[in-house]
């Protein structure tokens, strides 16, 4: 019998998650049966989505959601052979059984010198966000600026250079000087820390004087209020996420968005990424040749242990990562 581990939520989240609001649970799983497949996690993702999604689709006592790189370890369906990796979304668990349904195969032209850690990270679900988030919504012309926040994470630090590859500046605003540091090496124009200027509003003009074109916004709250007012006319804002709202136990309040939207004929967009599922085989051939090429760089923050799971989570959602945040089994 094979013993599977996960991790469960114990309580809806009040604020920022707390260790204590998980627990580890152990079961034994049956033999399989004909058309079934067992899996176990290789990798594990913990993404920002998790923090407002758990409270939308799960009940106390749930598997935590989440997606993970999977090896096959013993098959009855003749489609999975046993060795072979695949991505699904089963949740925070070592292992599971599935009928293949949700099972997806690495795309074929996966590079045998990359790891498959990259199929949850910079060529899966966030590298898609990246791609179609801006490509799509913000339809960024050579020469344009662009501005991205938390732009040191997994999916900013991918929409910085996806820009640069289109021929665009690019300002990036990160919480720590090393992640600063981070983005300048990978190739944004300017880049600061929002943590320790003394005004937003100045750091986003000295940035870019003129002004912004498009805007990939992961943060909302203040910064937006702020950001919004330094778009271009005609400017265009991809909403992927707003984790500084997130963890907030009462809603918060702020400026009125629409005088800015209004005088500068501003286009913003919020999105779910999974509206693009069926393209995702694009995205990813674009990622991976782009990757191969140098052209864009990835930069992963790794966890050992499954047992850590609810400690690199929380750890994700106060900034304590650079790149994407990965639990390796």
């Amino acid at each position: 019998m094979v013993k599977s581990k996960s991790w469960t939520m114990v309580k809806h989240f009040e604020g920022l998650p707390k260790l204590e609001d998980f627990k580890l649970e152990e079961k034994e799983l049956p033999p399989l049966k004909d058309g079934e497949l067992l899996l176990e996690s290789v990798f594990l993702s913990v993404d920002p989505y998790m923090r407002p999604y758990s409270k939308r689709i799960m009940k106390p006592g749930d598997v935590m959601i989440g997606s993970q790189v999977a090896r096959v370890v013993e098959s009855k369906n003749p489609a999975f052979e046993v060795g072979t990796y695949h991505v699904t979304n089963v949740g925070w668990t070592t292992h599971f059984i599935s009928d293949g349904a949700g099972v997806h195969s690495l795309p074929k032209e996966w590079p045998e010198n990359l790891p498959r850690s990259l199929a949850v990270g910079a060529a899966g679900m966030p590298g898609c966000t990246a791609y179609f988030g801006l490509l799509e919504i913000c339809n960024p012309k050579e020469g344009e600026v662009v501005l991205v926040n938390c732009a040191a994470g997994a999916v900013g630090s991918l929409v910085g250079q996806i820009a640069k590859i289109k021929g665009c500046k690019v300002v990036g605003s990160a919480g720590s000087d090393d992640k600063v540091t981070y983005l300048k090496e990978i190739g944004f124009d300017e880049a600061f820390n929002y943590k320790t200027v003394s005004s937003l509003e100045e750091a986003l003009k000295n940035a870019s004087p003129e002004g912004y074109d498009c805007y990939f916004e992961n943060v909302g709250g203040n910064y937006a209020d702020v950001a919004l007012q330094q778009m271009k006319q005609f400017g265009r804002i991809s909403v992927c996420g707003a984790i500084s709202l997130y963890n907030d136990s009462v809603p918060a309040t702020g400026p009125y968005i629409q005088t800015y939207m209004l005088f500068k004929q501003l286009r913003m967009e919020g999105f779910l990424v999974t509206r693009w599922m069926q393209r995702y085989p694009e995205a990813q051939k674009h990622l991976l040749k782009w990757i191969a090429e140098g052209k864009l760089k990835y930069h992963e923050h790794v966890t050992n242990g499954f047992e850590n799971m609810p400690a690199g989570f929380i750890g994700m959602l106060t900034g304590e990562n650079i790149g994407k945040a990965v639990i390796k089994v």
